[in-house]
Order: C-alpha cells, then sequence, then structure tokens
C-alpha cells in the first residue's frame, strides 16, 4: 500500500472570502466571452444555445478553481486515497483515515480483535468530519478480515470502508469483508511508460469472470495466460474489462458497485491483476477499465447507503435518491467531498494498477435529471432545455481534466445515448473532455435491420448513412454488438441470422443455407462496420467468431448456473466446426484495417451506391471496400469510377479459408480501364465480379 500524506486534503475546507470569490467569477467569465469556444466556433447550429454551453463551461472552471486552492492542479487535489483508507508506515505501524461526519463513534474490528469493539481499536475523531486511528506494529496483518463498527445517533452499523481496496467475500456465509492487503513484495511492473496505439483503437470487451471455457468463475490468471495470448493473436491493441469495481451480487455484471477502491477478489488478487495488466502492455495491448460513476449499489452493509447514518453523505439525500430503472443511488455530484472520492478514483486506478483509461459507464443517466428516460432528442433545443444536471457534466469534465493530467496517453469513452454536443471534444474547447463517445445507435441499427426486413430491402444507402452519421468534431467508437447483444433476454447477430440451426448445421461439411446466409452476413456486417470508424471499433469477446447463445450469470431463475456464463473456445478451436472460418475472418480483418496507417483518420469516400442493386463502394486511403447485399444477384463487370492504377485483393467475405463459396478468383491483379471523359480527374474505370451477398477489399498497387 502506499505510504500515507502527512496533510489531508481540503475536504469541507473554508470557502475563501466573498469578495475574491465574486471576483474569481467576473475572472472566469472575462475569460469565456472574449472567445468563442472552438465547440460553437465548429458548428454554427449550436450558437443559439452559447448562453448554455459558455454556463457550462464557466461551471467547470469554477469548480476547478475552487477544487484547487492552494494546489497546482486536480493532480494534487485528487489524492484522497492516499490519505483515507488503511496504511502501513515505514516503521511497520498502521494508520485508518475514513470519512464519516454523521457517526458519533467508529471502531475498527475483525480478526485481530475478535470482531469486537475494542478501546484500542477506536478511532479518534478529526476536523471536517474525518477519523483517524495510528496502531502499533502487530496490531494488523496482512491477509485479516476487517470492518468498521460506526455508530450514529439512534443506530450503529457494521459497514466496509468507503476506501477498502481489497473485499473479500465469504464462500460459506456470503458476507463481505475489507482484507489487509499490504504484501512484503508488493508487485513490480515490468513496462513502463506504456502507450497505447490509438490509430485505430482495436478494442476487446471483455469480462474476466466468464472469459474462461469451464463453467466457473473465471480468474486474472486464467485470462492472462489463456486469453491475453488469443487476444493479441487476432490483432486487437486493447481490452475493455469489465465488473473489475467490486461488487456484491456477480449478476449485476459489475454495474452495481459497493466497494469503488477495490478489485474485485472474485478473479484473484491486486498482485494478479497486476500481472495481467502489465502482460498485456508487454503485448501492445492496452487495458481500459469499465469505471461505475453513474450510481451505487444500494446495499448499506457492503456499499456507501448509509455509511454514517445519514442518507446524503455521497448521494442525494430528496427524491433524486434513487435512480426510477437501477434500483441504485445517485451520487450527489455538488458536493466537493463527493467530487473529491470519485476524482482520486480516477487516478488511484491509473496509478495502483497502471490502467490506461476508462469506459465510463452510463453517462446519459449522468447528463440529465431525468436519467434521459422517455426523453428523445430529436434536436439541439433537447439538449439545452435545463433539464441538464449541471453538476454532473461539471464532474465528467473534471474527470477527463484529471484523468489526462495524470496521463496524457489515456483513454476515455462516454457510454451515451442522447447525442449530446461536445461530450468527446475537450474541455477547453468548451466539450465535456472524452476522447471517445460510444456509437450506440449502430447496434440497435443492425438488430432492427435482422428483425425487420427481408434481405432484398437492405438498403445500401442506409447502411452507408447510419454508420457514417456523426459529429465530424468527435470520435466515436462503433460496434456491431456489444455484450448487451449477448445477455440472455436479447439476441447476438449469428443468433439473430441462424437461430437454431447453430445446434446442427455448423459442422464445415455440411453446408446448410440458413446457416450460409448467417455466417455471410455476420462477415458483411462486421466489415462494414469496423470500415466506417472514426474513432475505434469494439468487439465482445466470442462474438467474433459466432459464439452461440447467450450470456445468463448465476441466479435464483437458473438454478445458479454457471453453464451459460463462459466462453466455450473449445468450438473456435474445432478445425471441424464453421466458427473458426468466422474467427480467421475476424483476424484478417483486423490486418487489412491496420494496413492503412492512421486508418481511422482517412477520410470515408463514398465511390458508389445502388439501392436497386444493393451494392457498395467507398474508399479510405489505398483500400476500396465493394459491398453485395443482394441476398440472389451476383454482377459481372460492375464498375466503379477510382484512382488510375492496379488493385490486388486482400480480404473477400465469400473465400473458402472463410467459409464461403470461392466464386471469385482473388489471385487475379484487377487493372483500371481508361475513358476519356475522366481523365482529367486521374479515374478510370475498375470492373470487378461481385458474387451475391459477398464484400471484397482491394488495395492499390
Amino acid at each position: 500500500m502506499a505510504t500515507t500524506k502527512k496533510t489531508a486534503p481540503e475536504v469541507g475546507a473554508k470557502k475563501k472570502a466573498v469578495a475574491k470569490k465574486t471576483a474569481a467569477k467576473k475572472t472566469v467569465k472575462r475569460a469565456v466571452k472574449k472567445n468563442v469556444l472552438p465547440l460553437i466556433k465548429d458548428d454554427p447550429w449550436l450558437e443559439p444555445f452559447a448562453d448554455a454551453i459558455n454556463g457550462r463551461h464557466e461551471d467547470f472552471l469554477r469548480k476547478e478553481a475552487e477544487l484547487t486552492q492552494g494546489m497546482k492542479s486536480l493532480d494534487d487535489f485528487a489524492n484522497a486515497y492516499n490519505y483515507y483508507g488503511l496504511h502501513r508506515l515505514d516503521d511497520g505501524r498502521w494508520v485508518f483515515r475514513e470519512w464519516a461526519p454523521n457517526a458519533t463513534a467508529i471502531y475498527l474490528v475483525g480478526q485481530f480483535n475478535g470482531w469486537a469493539e475494542e478501546k484500542d481499536y477506536a478511532l479518534n475523531r478529526l476536523d471536517n468530519g474525518n477519523w483517524e486511528i495510528v496502531l502499533d506494529k502487530g496490531m494488523m496483518h496482512h491477509g485479516d478480515l476487517f470492518k468498521l463498527q460506526v455508530h450514529w445517533n439512534g443506530g450503529c452499523g457494521e459497514r466496509i470502508p468507503a476506501y477498502a481496496t481489497r473485499v473479500v467475500q465469504d464462500e460459506n456465509t456470503k458476507i463481505f469483508s475489507a482484507q489487509v492487503w499490504a504484501p512484503e513484495t508488493p508487485y513490480e511492473f515490468k513496462v513502463k511508460d506504456f502507450k497505447p496505439n490509438t490509430s485505430p483503437l482495436l478494442i476487446y470487451e471483455c469480462h474476466i469472470g466468464m472469459a474462461q471455457n469451464r463453467e466457473g468463475v473465471g480468474t486474472y490468471e486464467e485470462f492472462r495466460t489463456t486469453i491475453l495470448p488469443r487476444v493479441a493473436a487476432d490483432g486487437y491493441n486493447a481490452i475493455q474489462i469489465m465488473a473489475i469495481q467490486e461488487h456484491p451480487y456477480y449478476g449485476s455484471f459489475g454495474y452495481h458497485v459497493s466497494s469503488f477502491y477495490a478489485a474485485s477478489s472474485r478473479f484473484g488478487t491486486p498482485d494478479e491483476l497486476k500481472h495481467l495488466i502489465d502482460d498485456a502492455h508487454a503485448m501492445g495491448i492496452a487495458v481500459i477499465m469499465d469505471i461505475v460513476h453513474s450510481h451505487a449499489v444500494k446495499n448499506e452493509l457492503e456499499g456507501l447507503g448509509r455509511f454514517d447514518g445519514s442518507y446524503d453523505l455521497y448521494f442525494y439525500g430528496d427524491g433524486k435518491r434513487e435512480h426510477p430503472a437501477w434500483d441504485s443511488l445517485c451520487f450527489d455530484y455538488g458536493k466537493n467531498a463527493v467530487l473529491n472520492f470519485l476524482l482520486s478514483n480516477c487516478k488511484f486506478w491509473l496509478k495502483e494498477y497502471g490502467f490506461d483509461g476508462f469506459r465510463f459507464v452510463g453517462v446519459t443517466s449522468m447528463l440529465y435529471y431525468s436519467h434521459g428516460l422517455g426523453e428523445s432528442y430529436g434536436s439541439y433545443g433537447d439538449y439545452y432545455n435545463g433539464g441538464q444536471d449541471t453538476n454532473a457534466i461539471t464532474y465528467l469534465s473534471l474527470a477527463n481534466k484529471l484523468i489526462h493530467l495524470v496521463n496524457p496517453h489515456a483513454i476515455t469513452i462516454a457510454e451515451e445515448m442522447s447525442g449530446m454536443p461536445g461530450l468527446a471534444r475537450k474541455v477547453e474547447d468548451g466539450g465535456i473532455g472524452f476522447d471517445y463517445r460510444m456509437a450506440m445507435g449502430i447496434p440497435d441499427y443492425w438488430i432492427k435491420t435482422i428483425k425487420e426486413k427481408k434481405d432484398e430491402d437492405w438498403k445500401p444507402t442506409s447502411i452507408f448513412w447510419e454508420l457514417t452519421n456523426r459529429r465530424a468534431d468527435e470520435k466515436t467508437i462503433s460496434y456491431a454488438e456489444s455484450h448487451d447483444q449477448a445477455l440472455v433476454g436479447d439476441k447476438t447477430i449469428i443468433f439473430r441470422l441462424i437461430d437454431k440451426e447453430m445446434y446442427w448445421h455448423m459442422m464445415t461439411n455440411d453446408h446448410n443455407g440458413t446457416v450460409d446466409r448467417g455466417m455471410a452476413l455476420h462477415k458483411m456486417i462486421r466489415l462494414v462496420t469496423a470500415s466506417t470508424i472514426n474513432g475505434g471499433y469494439l468487439n465482445f469477446m466470442g462474438n467474433e467468431w459466432g459464439h452461440p447463445e447467450w450470456i445468463d450469470f448465476p441466479r435464483e431463475g437458473n438454478g445458479w448456473s454457471y453453464k451459460y456464463a463462459r466462453r466455450q473456445w473449445n468450438l473456435v478451436d474445432n478445425e471441424e466446426l464453421c466458427y473458426h472460418w468466422l474467427g480467421d475472418f475476424d483476424r484478417e480483418m483486423l490486418k487489412v484495417i491496420k494496413s492503412q496507417k492512421k486508418f481511422n483518420e482517412t477520410p470515408v469516400q463514398e465511390i458508389w451506391h445502388n439501392d436497386g442493386d444493393q451494392v457498395l463502394a467507398f474508399m479510405r486511403g489505398d483500400l476500396i471496400f465493394v459491398f453485395n447485399f443482394s441476398p440472389t444477384r451476383s454482377f459481372t463487370d460492375y464498375g466503379f469510377l477510382v484512382p488510375t492504377g492496379s488493385y490486388d485483393v486482400v480480404l473477400n467475405t465469400d473465400a473458402k479459408e472463410f467459409g464461403g463459396f470461392g466464386f471469385s478468383d482473388d489471385s487475379v491483379t484487377h487493372f483500371t480501364n481508361y475513358d476519356p471523359l475522366y481523365a482529367d480527374d486521374h479515374k478510370e474505370w475498375l470492373k470487378l465480379y461481385i458474387p451475391a451477398r459477398s464484400a471484397v477489399v482491394l488495395k492499390k498497387n
């Protein structure tokens, strides 16, 4: 554990004099109004809402100035984890601190004192709601289980420390306790100063506990030794790990967090997680963490629900306290102590574990007082109608500013559905500061298309518009499907396309019409989605090779079974099954994308679309992508105007090595045909044979 700092952060400290504060406000307003924010300058349609955008930017500047009084930056402010919680001092003693303003007495109870309240383990009250105890060497040991016994006027209760970095569950009683984690030889990272590759960012979304083949709970060690090599071999340069922060209910997918500073002990030890991250970096793989700051679990014994007996310590104390849809609690982002807790949490995961960034979960819920429920967001006015939670927006802006101060190469991604402008623009530009936003409309589009449209009605113009309809000044993470579509109650793309036939006709020597169609469209959907990115591409583990069935975590409704909370890697490893063809295609697809330098920054130039033929073609750099979505019509000598030269096929969804029919001879070099009408444009006709329901990628020589 880190050695404690000498002074506490100024949580709840007195504000500056009113005169100084008023002067600071005027200075901030003058700074904002002097120059038009780039966010507004780049999008004239935002000019009518300039006051609202400037206002939220002023809120950020004011709060940053307030939090950093007497400090250099937010980096100096976000050190709560070095002060609170349990720390071993250089002389072998222990110090423990907690923030609990409403408490009247607090005791450390654990294995070291028979879980009894003892005078020697009573905390002393300090200023500003802080409590502290210093213990002699030998009064606690690495591995000891402990909790807090918190008293308040009218009651008391056991609590797990808010800054606990290790929380474990008893296998028999199912009770959670904090655990002293201070090994004599802490893990030492071998890879220093890792820098993620974001040209483009290719994300493998994963869950440690269900990454293993066997029925049960997977571990950090299993993932490190068996899954990481697969990810590296497949060509992904980032993993996005779900369910890291400790959560009492396994089936919540990690989204109902109880201990925000503790890596889930279900999967192993903190050192084993660090080893996993270290090995990923050695393979050139960035490690992004799903961070849940949008809400918290309601549990009081395990979580922060009524930590010191009060209802409003970390959360709202009024009608805004409970999330109306998630059965959880909503943070009060207007309190400086809450900002200190959450901002320090961001810094903790970056510094202590070496994570390369975060996907912030549930951002839409944070941005609006309505949590985005029942809202349509059909025009710009919907984003600036007074329904925005300015405190939450300020927090997200502060978090992004801090994260990039701590690690300039860090990656931040917003899971956001409403499309708020500026979400993925720099804070200095008037944005909220994320590097990327999830293109959440794309998987919804594919589901709707597969469910509601006949193959003959798939329109290339609609597909291309959906995949490229985004703000030019904001980077997105595109994906055909994520874990959301793989959960029980929903269906993955492969299951929607093939369904029950997957149980009987996935042998490589069994050509079934439904399977052939499903595999062809599965490849085409992924290729057109990945090839139109402007930021990054995401895939959930196993979906790239068409993992059958759904994800269903142990619960009462399924007899607490682990049967579906796993990934059946034996299927893709079996050369006699079709799954390996899809996996092989995904690997080659990423290889082609990475062959174009700065692929995600290269303009997507449409060459051709024809809804009648169901043909689409576009170009990125030296690569040309051609799609024929028609289920029945193949085309001979189908022509496109392209830059003059010769082209070789580098990828074909219909190739036999990917389970296709191999109708085209991909060894042939294609030469463009001269046309005097387009000579001045340096373009000629490229004529191709395009089989039905197939796509081809060509590279200019």
